[in-house]
């Protein structure tokens, strides 16, 4: 057997095998591929499924959902994410998953992907926060009127924010562990087959499997700051911050060598921040600047001391931002005006001002026909900046 035999073997067996169910759907909209690992879960064979459109497989109710809303939503953009939907098994019962989908276009046909992750944790555990939230509501609008009892009060708010936590801890565990599986599985791969075409899949896997990463804790970030209390930070202090910002520079030029991006530092001391989260919070800021930016002018990024106050900031060129955008752009799940090419939640800068405020922050922007700029400053006080 030759090497690529070999290779061509491993793919398939991790195509057959995988953690998550796959199929392929023709243009007509019918299964004409299905792993092994979907059929087992479903307890039919492959030819069961080959031949039968995707709504065939789902509940009463899904199907009609399923036609009705992300069907249609498929046709029109060519993707979908995250959709939750319920298998039916062949004994009748149903199974959670949840889907993301996305067209191939060949020279004379169009193919459609579909990845299924099961998701009955997750499923779960949102039918008992939701029911915890209503029932909280509804003893709530009691109390307001008949009852003065704190101590009751705050047990309700101690469970509602339990359940919460909970959910927030199994959402995690349930997207983790599917990518961390995935992340292995290539590394093994990296190590056994060095070939070219396994090199250029492997880099294509393990490039949407960073980025998948990075919307789980965009995610996870995302749910401590509106349903716990806040970002957390741990300050690291009497340590030079200039080497961590040329880091964050360096790895975006890596990942955009075309782009110009220029660094003018002038701190005289060390400044006392979470460097993990100033790490996360400089690359949004950066990420953002490129994305939105003009191709043909350079990307400023300054950091220096002004008025007891640490200030970093980034800079570039392009269309101004709209004040209607402005009002919005630090709220959470708003991407406004994107390119074909950008993807993500719409994130990054509300997290990026999360980390701001847990800094004792914050961040302001300005935009006009000149430079789009962004400047986090932070007071530099004993005890927030400085020690």
């Amino acid at each position: 057997m030759t090497s690529s035999d070999q290779t061509d073997n491993d793919f398939q067996d991790l195509y057959e095998n995988a953690p998550c169910g796959y199929l392929s759907l023709g243009a007509d909209g019918r299964i004409v591929r299905v792993n092994t690992t979907l059929c087992n879960w479903l307890g039919r064979t492959p030819d069961a499924l080959i031949g039968k459109r995707l709504r065939d497989l789902l509940n009463v109710a899904g199907s009609i959902f399923y036609e009705t809303h992300f069907a249609p939503l498929l046709r029109m953009q060519g993707f979908f994410e995250e959709v939750a939907l319920d298998l039916v098994m062949q004994d009748g019962t149903t199974m959670p998953v949840l889907a993301n989908a996305a067209e191939r276009r060949l020279e004379e046909a169009v193919l459609t992907r579909v990845t299924l992750f099961r998701a009955p944790q997750r499923r779960r555990y949102e039918r008992e926060l939701g029911e915890a939230r209503r029932q909280l509501e509804e003893r709530n609008a009691g109390l307001e009127s008949k009852v003065t009892d704190a101590v009751e009060l705050q047990a309700l708010s101690e469970r509602n924010a339990e359940l919460r936590e909970q959910f927030i801890a199994v959402l995690g565990h349930d997207l983790r562990n599917p990518l961390a599986g995935l992340s292995g599985g290539t590394k093994m791969l990296a190590q056994i087959h060095a070939d070219p075409k396994s090199v250029r899949i492997l880099r294509l896997m393990n490039e949407s499997i960073a980025r998948m990463s990075g919307l789980t804790e965009n995610l996870m970030d995302f749910a401590r700051g509106r349903l716990g209390g806040g970002i957390g930070i741990q300050r690291t202090t009497g340590v030079r911050i200039e080497p961590l910002l040329a880091q964050v520079v360096n790895e975006m030029k890596a990942g955009y060598p075309e782009r110009d991006i220029q660094m003018r530092f002038d701190l005289s001391q060390p400044v006392d921040v979470d460097h993990a989260r100033l790490a996360q919070m400089f690359s949004n800021l950066l990420g953002n600047a490129i994305t939105h930016g003009s191709d043909e002018q350079p990307v400023v990024v300054e950091a220096r001391m002004d008025d007891g106050e640490f200030e970093l900031s980034v800079a570039n060129g392009g269309e101004p931002i709209p004040q209607a955008a402005l009002d919005r752009l630090f709220q959470p799940f708003y991407r406004g005006e994107v390119r074909p090419s950008a993807q993500g939640l719409g994130l990054g800068l509300y997290i990026a001002s999360q980390i701001a405020q847990a800094h004792h922050g914050r961040i302001d922007v300005t935009s006009d026909e000149i430079e789009t700029k962004f400047v986090f400053r932070m007071p530099m006080v004993k005890g927030l900046g400085i020690s």
